[in-house]
């Protein structure tokens, strides 16, 4: 009895961490061989998987307590009986010849609600919310009036369809991250595991060191790097935002800058190609469009929302009197930094090739993880005195892959009614209908309602959830399908910054040491060009590269672009070569925003008052008078009221 109890205690006592280092590998072990020899099962790889990612997850996040540990050990108890009896009846449902036990009911219950309190512990509250309040209305959805009103289901039928099927949890979107997602990620947490990490940020710093803006450029530049590989824009603040935001405040801009920088950028790398935080391989599955397109559309506008990151950067740095860094405080790349950047380009290189060979995307994932293997191995001495930092790097791979396939199979259940109840198509309609074909009017009601959906969740969840609510709307005014979906990604993600739940901003404010609510506000400002970037691509789609490309509209949207970008910098901050009063503040604001509205006549007026203005203020700043108004009607003799 005494040895009993001493076995109940240490069972009790706390996780075995050593499980959950052996899921971990395990999960990304499965990765490698799914991408590289390809899906043995749908409903092993679907339904096990997320079994595993599970079992995963309670080890990982327990319950606080010898309680809350007993509590854990009978949850995973009856979440692998639910699991276990998928299994037995697989075959059965598969051919819709089947009728439900009432453990059958219990069990896919329990199961459903096991999943949510998982989120609910990784997450937080707001996706479970969501995810709940989707199983109340396909329960009781015929008792609400006006568009949310539908025939009702009862409980085995809405079961049926979320759980024990492959339309709701362990639907497409699971398939995709199983199937193709999982070695991205493996992918990403490899290449810090083996040394590329800190030589990106030492790379980021050496090439922005003659800047003003010195760290903060460099943090744009790093957390667009990691932003690329990372699924998480809350884990590329954490992972980069340690180094750069200490020294962005060291440099003399204030706390809750540091942050906002640090929290744009990172959200920015989840819509940079190649990996683009993985929604584009979901985009790919929901869509069809092929995961290369994508990743070519997505190109040009990633980089002009980063250069509106570098804009304001600059403009702030002016403003406050930063100086660029002293060359005896540059940070220099040695010959071995040079050596070790090629664990991070050539298996980007791997992926860009193997893609244009034709390729599918999980072989290039798969190769371009091996190489990161190999070449870490070749060049980096620490690693091959410490090979087991690899096995430390895959557990922690598969780690990360459980929470997006916890994360995606909550969503699951959203999509599973949204497709029973037809609410999708409904909220689509009624956009539609008040934005009386406005295209302007609708993509304002969609970015209010991206931006609404999105707050507090990942970004895969987030666009799977936001593309089912507001992408027919605008696809429905005729706007191209890959570029309806970009223009739910970017609102999706920069979701993630914008108060009262910015995600990114409130991972980076313990770190900048300012108040989350102050870096969520900084956060917008920094990036408030980038709000503008989609309506931009929408109604210039030459952007893209990919739908209806021509080389005059292309150029002359990319030079309205650079222009309005410096000329909303320069307006919004109030810097240029000198301070700008408040009247050529406006000027300039209301210039940069006409320059980007569709019409020639408007454009192109817009574009030439802008270089005038800028020509002007130029010549002034060289010959040693402020710019601005105010300077011009001092000089004609004109007197403010």
């Amino acid at each position: 009895m005494r040895q009993l109890r001493a076995a109940v205690t240490a069972i009790l006592a706390g996780p075995d961490q050593a499980a959950v280092v052996l899921l971990g590998i395990g999960i990304s072990l499965v990765a490698f061989y799914t991408a590289g020899v390809g899906v043995f099962d749908e409903t092993v790889s679907r339904v096990g998987t997320l079994a595993v990612a599970m079992a995963l997850g309670l080890l990982a996040f327990p319950l606080p307590g010898r309680v809350g540990r007993a509590a854990d050990i009978l949850l995973l108890l009856l979440g692998m009986a639910a699991f276990w009896r998928y299994f037995e009846i697989g075959a059965a449902l598969e051919i819709g010849l089947y009728d439900f036990t009432v453990s059958d009911l219990w069990l896919g219950g329990f199961a459903m609600l096991l999943l949510l309190e998982l989120t609910r512990r990784i997450f937080g509250w707001p996706l479970v919310i969501v995810c709940a309040l989707a199983l109340v209305y396909a329960l009781y959805g015929h008792h609400l009036p006006w568009i949310f009103r539908h025939a009702g289901f009862p409980y085995y039928e809405t079961l049926r369809t979320v759980w024990y099927s492959f339309d709701g949890v362990f639907g497409g979107p699971v398939a995709v991250v199983t199937s193709l997602i999982l070695i991205f990620v493996v992918f990403g947490v490899l290449l810090e595991g083996i040394g590329a990490g800190p030589v990106l940020l030492k790379l980021a710093f050496s090439v922005t060191a003659r800047l003003r803006g010195g760290p903060a450029h460099a943090a744009i530049v790093a957390s667009a790097l990691f932003g690329t590989m990372s699924g998480s824009v809350a884990g590329n603040v954490v992972g980069t935002g340690v180094f750069t935001m200490p020294m962005i405040k060291q440099r003399g801009f204030p706390a809750k800058f540091a942050g906002a920088v640090e929290s744009a950028a990172s959200s920015g790398g989840q819509f940079t190609p190649p990996v683009m935080g993985a929604v584009a391989f979901i985009m790919a599955d929901v869509t069809g469009i092929p995961y290369l397109t994508i990743c070519v559309a997505a190109l040009v506008p990633a980089l002009f929302y980063y250069a509106s990151l570098f804009a304001s950067v600059a403009v702030s740095a002016a403003r406050l009197g930063i100086q660029p860094i002293p060359d005896a405080e540059r940070q220099s790349m040695t010959r071995q930094d040079w050596v070790m950047s090629l664990t991070f380009v050539l298996p980007l290189l791997v992926i860009v090739v193997l893609l244009i060979a034709g390729r599918s995307p999980a072989a290039a994932g798969f190769w371009a993880a091996l190489s990161a293997v190999a070449l870490g191995l070749l060049l980096n001495p620490d690693l091959r005195r410490r090979p087991q930092r690899l096995l430390a790097a895959l557990a922690q791979a598969g780690r990360a892959g459980a929470t997006i396939l916890i994360a995606v199979g909550a969503v699951g259940m959203i999509i599973g009614v949204m497709n029973m109840t037809g609410l999708g198509i409904r909220f689509a309609n009624v956009i539609l209908a008040l934005s009386s074909d406005s295209l302007f009017l609708a993509l304002l009601l969609t970015m209010a309602g991206c931006l609404v959906l999105g707050m507090g969740m990942p970004t895969v969840p987030a666009y799977l959830i936001i593309v089912l609510a507001m992408g027919p709307a605008i696809e429905g005014l005729g706007v191209p399908t890959l570029v309806a979906h970009l223009f739910v990604v970017y609102f999706g993600v920069l979701s993630s910054i914008t108060p009262p739940v910015a995600l990114a901003a409130f991972a980076a404010a313990p770190i900048c040491g300012a108040s989350p609510m102050a870096t969520a506000v900084e956060s917008v400002k920094v990036a408030v060009i980038g709000f503008i970037i989609p309506f931009v691509f929408v109604y210039n789609p030459s952007l893209t590269l990919m739908v209806d490309f021509a080389w005059p509209e292309f150029l002359w949207a990319c030079l309205r672009l650079a222009l309005a970008i410096w000329v909303l910098a320069s307006g919004l901050g109030g810097q240029d070569r000198a301070r700008l009063d408040w009247p050529s503040r406006l000027v300039r604001t209301a210039t940069g925003i006409l320059m980007l509205m569709p019409g020639e006549i408007i454009e192109t007026a817009a574009f030439v008052a802008a270089l005038a203005m800028l020509a002007v203020d130029w010549r002034r700043g060289l010959a040693g008078s402020p710019p601005g108004l105010a300077a011009l009607a001092a000089r004609l003799g004109w007197r403010q009221a």
